[in-house]
């Protein structure tokens, strides 16, 4: 099994002329989560881009070991195409994985152009695409937005299973995420 952390030292971001946070260290090992907290705007999305490499840090480092995988707004999959094409591009790439379709609830859509999904089966798609993409490391920015209770629950269970397997999950959210032993680190006292 792939080795899995995060370690991020004395991290400051900036966007446009404004310091969003600084001063912020962070360590995750396998098996831990923890929640970024914090209001829109704060820079949750811009941490969640800088540990993944697509962004630069102000100042700082972050190191990351393992394979990453982030869901963020854009689900990353062909909206012209029907999910289940969109979904088989990616597994050509990451080879062919158990992507949890039934659990997830999207086996009745794979006929269904990725556009005309609801925002809560794009959610699912988006993690349907995480989990056959076998990332150590998960970043989630806001998963839990447009999502029903059950789904809710689910997304919370499969990032529960992700850690007891060894995983590591940084979830960005304004939204409480129920996971035993998680941490939670408010953004808020790294404002600038």
């Amino acid at each position: 099994m792939q080795e899995a952390s995060i370690a991020v030292k004395d991290l400051a971001c900036r966007r446009g002329d404004r310091i969003l946070f600084r001063g912020l260290t962070l360590r995750l090992n396998q098996g831990e989560a923890l929640q970024i907290a914090g209001s829109n705007g704060i820079g949750k999305s811009s941490l969640l881009r800088i540990v993944a490499g697509l962004a630069p840090a102000f100042s700082g480092s972050v190191e990351v070991c393992g394979s990453i995988g982030l869901i963020d707004e854009r689900p990353a999959l062909d909206p012209m195409q029907p999910l289940g094409k969109a979904l088989a591009f990616w597994q050509r790439i990451d080879g062919a994985a158990d992507n949890e379709l039934a659990r997830l609830g999207l086996s009745g859509l794979l006929d269904v152009p990725v556009r005309y999904l609801s925002t809560g089966q794009k959610k699912r798609a988006a993690l349907a695409r995480l989990i056959g993409q076998k990332a150590r490391v998960w970043l989630l920015d806001e998963p839990l937005n447009g999502l029903d209770v059950h789904a809710v629950e689910l997304t919370e269970r499969l990032v529960a299973e992700h850690c007891a397997e060894g995983g590591i999950a940084l979830v960005a959210s304004h939204q409480p995420f129920d996971l035993p032993g998680m941490g939670r680190l408010a953004l808020a006292e790294h404002a600038a």
